[in-house]
Order: C-alpha cells, then structure tokens, then sequence
C-alpha cells in the first residue's frame, strides 16, 4: 500500500478548507505525522483520503488522459491500414 503525507497546507486545498481546519482534522483523524527534514509537519493519508486525493489528479489529467486516448486511436487505425496493406501486397505478389 503506497503511502502518501501532506502537509496542512495540501490537505487543506485537498479538503477544501482553511490550514487550522485541516490541522484540526488531522487530529481528529489521529494521522500520523512527521516533522520533515525541511520543517513542515507532514501527515499520512487514509486510504480514503488517498482516493480523494487520487480522485483530483485524475480529474487534472482528464485533458492528458483524452491526448493519450486519441493517440491508442491513431495507431489502432493506422495499424488496420497497415495491415490490409500488407495483406494486398502479399496477395498481389503471391
């Protein structure tokens, strides 16, 4: 299981709320957490959190995703005219 800290500053723009509430919320939560070697506090995600936070990357990349779609799509076509045009070659040689 990945594992995945943020500071109270990511977890509050994760959560949509202020820093103190997300300091607040990591509390509740009892998450762990860890001063860093560069002085902030980071926390550990829950696996819900994770999918939250899985969830907005995904919704970033959405543009990323649609590229990466229309390529596979480029090449499934131009593989199918690859093919048939080596099957007339074939047949016209044969």
């Amino acid at each position: 299981m990945p594992q995945i800290w943020m500071t109270y500053d990511e977890l509050a723009t994760l959560n949509g709320c202020t820093t103190a509430e997300a300091r607040q919320q990591a509390l509740q939560l009892s998450l762990d957490r860890r001063k860093s070697r560069d002085g902030n506090t980071r926390v550990k995600l829950t696996p819900v959190l994770m999918g939250r936070f899985f969830e907005t990357i995904r919704d970033t990349d959405s543009a990323l995703d649609d590229a990466v779609a229309a390529l596979r799509e480029t090449h499934r076509q131009m593989s199918g005219i690859l093919a048939a045009e080596q099957e007339s070659l074939r047949r016209g040689v044969a």
